[in-house]
Order: structure tokens, then sequence, then C-alpha cells
């Protein structure tokens, strides 16, 4: 299950040491440095998950170089890939990988695939309301709430709050909200935690992610997922695990370590043509989103930071 975050195996232990006891950004991270004639459009077209934290770092960005106009438009992962190949955005946010066809259509286009820059870490959550007992679920829960198939192995179907150990629920259905197919979240829900089964129909997919939340929020009897970053009062992030007795809160120690299961790294594709250098309006954006000011503003959204090798890794990327 650990593989899930496969990004871990490029972090020494003693960044992992150093990282995982809070979401702070790791000191070796330099400011960003300003540099002279920067300007133009810069598009961006893709994720709701991160939409916040483009719209930010967009801000941020602004405020250095005020003749910079910058589009933000978050409608969904899937929306990335096609705005990349059109060459209607610069910048594809996405809340999951590229699948294989995305990244085949890409390099048919321009014969060579796009550019994976990791940006922010996440935990994607299972949220109940705040006034919900439960202490935590399995992914075999999770799979058995939330899918008609349970791929996962869980020998019945779950539905009833009764049958989750909440007596006083007993007899209670459980309100599922969830991401539309268009989001990359629900994509990768799908796979890490239903095991690429089929949601049931009684999910209430929603067009973003602040949706679900609000969903759950004003829904006793709900569940739903969505990134950590869009938590709020009204809700809480359940502990999950491989097993009951391995339960794991979704925080960046957790994230970091691998024992939060559904962690995942926040990317945006961008389309460099190899051994040429990428545009200076496109490298000044990367460069502030991984300096220390834009892991910054990750921490203040509520993600969790990226380590310093990712950062050396998109540099040394950037450069070929």
């Amino acid at each position: 299950m650990k593989t899930r975050t496969s990004f871990l195996i490029a972090l020494s232990l003693g960044s992992l040491a150093s990282l995982a006891h809070s979401a702070e950004v790791d000191a070796a991270i330099p400011e960003y440095k300003q540099v002279s004639g920067v300007s133009g459009n810069l598009i961006s077209i893709g994720s709701d998950t991160l939409n916040n934290l483009m719209t930010l770092w967009a801000e941020g960005f602004k405020a250095k170089y005020p003749n910079v106009n910058i589009q933000i438009e978050g409608k969904g992962s899937a929306t990335a890939p096609p705005a990349l190949i059109s060459g209607t955005s610069q910048l594809g946010p996405m809340s999951r990988e590229m699948k294989q066809e995305e990244l085949d259509a890409f390099e048919k286009k321009f014969g060579y695939k796009p550019t994976e820059i990791k940006v922010a870490v996440d935990a994607l959550a299972v949220f109940a309301h705040k006034d919900n007992t439960l202490k935590g679920l399995t992914l075999a829960q999770i799979d058995a709430i939330f899918s008609s198939t349970r791929k996962l192995g869980a020998p019945a179907d779950l539905t009833d709050w009764g049958q989750l150990g909440v007596d006083s629920w007993k007899g209670r259905a459980i309100s599922l909200f969830g991401r539309n197919s268009a989001s990359g979240t629900y994509g990768f829900f799908k796979e890490h935690a239903l095991g690429k089964g089929d949601f049931k129909s009684s999910v209430k997919e929603q067009p973003g992610s602040s949706a679900v939340v609000q969903g759950i929020s004003t829904d006793e009897f709900a569940l739903g997922y969505s990134g950590i970053g869009y938590i709020s009062s009204g809700v809480r992030a359940l502990p999950i695990g491989e097993s009951a007795d391995k339960l794991a809160e979704p925080s960046y120690e957790n994230c970091l370590s691998g024992e939060y299961p559904l962690a995942r790294f926040l990317l945006i594709y961008i389309n460099k043509k190899p051994g040429q250098p990428l545009d200076a309006l496109t490298t000044e954006f990367v460069k502030f989103i991984q300096s220390k000011d834009g892991q910054q503003v990750v921490v203040k959204d509520g993600y969790y930071p990226i380590p310093l090798e990712v950062i050396e890794e998109t540099q040394s990327t950037l450069a070929k």
C-alpha cells in the first residue's frame, strides 16, 4: 500500500526526520529572488483541488511582477491535458498523474512528453460531520461504503451507520458526497480507495471540493472525500488505514512516512521541449511556487509543503 506514496522513495531518512514533525516549510528552501524582464500572459486550466492555491500563487507572483496577467480556470484535472495539447494554457494543474492515454495524446502532438512539476503534498481525506463519533475507517470499509464492486475485499456492502459501530445511528443511511468524473480527486480516490472499482450511484457528485465539504458540514450522517486543504470547522478528517489497528491521521508526518495511505503530490504539467529552455514567464512562476514564498502559501492554504529534494529534482528537469 505504501507504494501509493511512491514519492517517498526519493527522500532521504534525514529529510524525513527534519520535516515530519510539522508542516513548516523546509528552512533550506530559498526565498524567491525577483528578476527583470518578466511580463506577459499566463493561463492555467485544470484541477479544482488546486484552484485556491493557484489563485494565491498568482496573487503573490503578480505582486512582484505587475505587468503579468494570470488567468485561472479550475474545473477538474481532466481539463488540463486537452488545454496543454491545444495550446490554450501554459499550466495544467492536476491532482492526479496524467493517464497513459493523456500522455500519449500529448506526445503524438509534440513528439515528447509533458513535464510534471510537483508543487505540494496533499492528504486526500475522508471527511465526516464534526459531531460524528466514528474513530476511523479501513480502506476496505471505505471501498464498501463508496463502491458497488468492493474490490478491496470487504465481505458486505456498508450502507448503515449501525454497520460501522455507531449504535446511536443504527438504521440511519450513510449519505455520500464525492466529486464528478472530470476531477483528479475522483480518479485518485477511485484508483486507490476503491481498487479501481465503480462508485455507487448514490454518491452525490459535486462540481468542486468546497461543495463536497459544505454538503458534509450540513448533513450529520454524511461522508465524503476531498483534499485536506478544504477542511473546515464543520467537518473532521477521519483516520484511515490498511487495518483497524493501523489507522493514521492525515497529518504531514504520516503523509511523508507513508503511514497515511491516501497521500499524493499535487502537480502542474507544462509543455517544455527537451533541450530547449522554458519561456521566462513560466520558468519564474514555477520557481516562485517552489520557493520559500510559494511553499508558505501551500501551508497557509492547508496543504503540506514539498521537501527540498523535490525542488532540486525540478530544477534538474527544467535544465535539460
